[in-house]
């Protein structure tokens, strides 16, 4: 099935300065542009958290109602990675995303604008469908990138996602203070409709050679690549389990620091997101070292950073301070793992990187929902106590299983650095 859509031969017309050829590689500015627009677009995704009380009073339901918020914003996001995302491994790039960035500002506008809480649902869907943009602007910048510099690409992309995901809900909670919730989403809806704009003009057009394979051989072919491809399947589990750890922190800090005798605002507890951004840094580093055929070791040492970063998180009765650690440590290793990851699925199948970041992002979706169904219900029955003891459970599994796995791929892995290094040389 594969071999129907194996074969996609691209070139790129530079519609802007910024943008390079993908045999030059992609250049500093169009990656930044790629980065925020990654930000804006993931941000959607987790604005409504901090906001969902005030959203319950302004339709007049209960809190549990309105918890459905978050959840069909997900399952939008589950459906936009089965059925858009893979799109991008045989329609122009650079109209899909387009498209969906002037289709999401469109939803935004109805979640700001309508007053009947069955429209704000399906919208809600909808932005949780749309905002998969980041996942196919991710693919289109790992295809721009050189070979020798496709992981510190993706890392500078993911970068804008990490920056996106930590301060919306401290971005949230600013706009709504000062102008109701609705605030928020008619300022992301006009600044998506910019960040649209700027992408039309700003992206390379391609010219490309597209198949003849039909849609749901496309989606097929997304659970073929888990049965071909031994990387991506590991990679995919590292994915859940530390997206599983991640979720775990995040959504059950929120109950002890609202709650005597720290009663935080949403705001302030925002702010703990600020912390979080050294992930920034290693999503960076970690692109960088896996270009350089060290993918394995970088996983290896970061799990066991995110091991070590639930001993300072166990501390939060006792020290904000040794929670604040915590909270860079952990950052930093899972954007770590997840850069990582992305660099090594992206270099075993360069024709498929929708499909691959697709299938390899399904598993990011479940391990972020099992964390969060699993912390509330920990943090009910056994504290804060109970989320870093399962919280470092999990961790401990995450690196048996990376010490299990390290060998699966690295010949190939290997064979592939050299024959990028080889092209250079020649």
């Amino acid at each position: 099935m594969n071999s129907q859509i194996k074969n996609r031969h691209s070139t790129t017309e530079c519609s802007s300065p910024l943008a390079q050829t993908n045999t030059q590689g992609i250049s500093t500015g169009t990656t930044i542009i790629f980065a925020i627009a990654c930000g804006l677009s993931v941000a959607n995704v987790y604005f409504a958290h901090p906001l969902l009380d005030t959203m319950a009073a302004d339709f007049g339901i209960s809190a549990s109602v309105i918890g459905l918020i978050v959840t069909l914003t997900q399952i939008g996001y589950a459906c936009g990675l089965l059925f858009i995302v893979p799109l991008g491994d045989i329609l122009d790039r650079r109209k899909l995303i387009v498209a969906q960035g002037l289709l999401s500002a469109i939803a935004l506008t109805v979640v700001a604008t309508t007053h009947n809480e069955s429209v704000l649902f399906v919208a809600m869907v909808a932005v949780g469908l749309l905002a998969v943009v980041v996942q196919v602007l991710v693919a289109f910048a790992a295809m721009l990138a050189s070979s020798t510099t496709r992981g510190k690409t993706v890392g500078m992309v993911t970068s804008g996602i990490v920056i996106g995901l930590l301060l919306a809900r401290f971005i949230s909670g600013v706009l709504a203070d000062l102008g109701g919730w609705r605030t928020v989403y008619m300022t992301s809806a006009v600044t998506t409709l910019l960040m649209a704009i700027l992408l039309y003009r700003i992206l390379p057009r391609e010219t490309t050679t597209l198949t003849s394979a039909s849609y749901p051989a496309l989606l097929r072919s997304v659970l073929t690549l888990f049965v071909e491809e031994p990387v991506l399947r590991v990679r995919a589990i590292l994915a859940l389990l530390i997206f599983t750890i991640f979720s775990i922190f995040w959504t059950a800090l929120v109950l002890p620091l609202s709650a005597p005798p720290y009663l935080m605002s949403h705001t302030q507890i925002g702010l703990f997101g600020i912390a979080g951004l050294a992930g920034v840094f290693a999503a960076g580093w970690a692109g960088h070292l896996a270009d350089r055929g060290l993918g394995q070791w970088t996983s290896g040492i970061s799990l066991m950073l995110l091991l070590l970063s639930w001993v300072f998180i166990a501390q939060l009765n006792s020290s904000i301070v040794a929670l604040i650690i915590g909270v860079i440590i952990l950052d930093l290793a899972v954007q770590a793992v997840h850069v990582t990851n992305q660099s090594m699925i992206f270099a075993i199948r360069p024709e498929a990187h929708s499909r691959l970041v697709a299938g390899y992002m399904l598993f990011y979706s479940i391990g972020s929902a099992i964390g969060a169904i699993a912390s509330t219900a920990v943090y009910d029955s056994a504290g804060w106590n109970g989320v870093c003891i399962l919280g470092t459970a999990i961790s401990i599994v995450a690196v048996i299983f990376w010490a299990a796995t390290a060998h699966i791929g690295r010949a190939q892995l290997q064979a592939t650095l050299t024959a990028s290094q080889l092209k250079i040389r020649i």
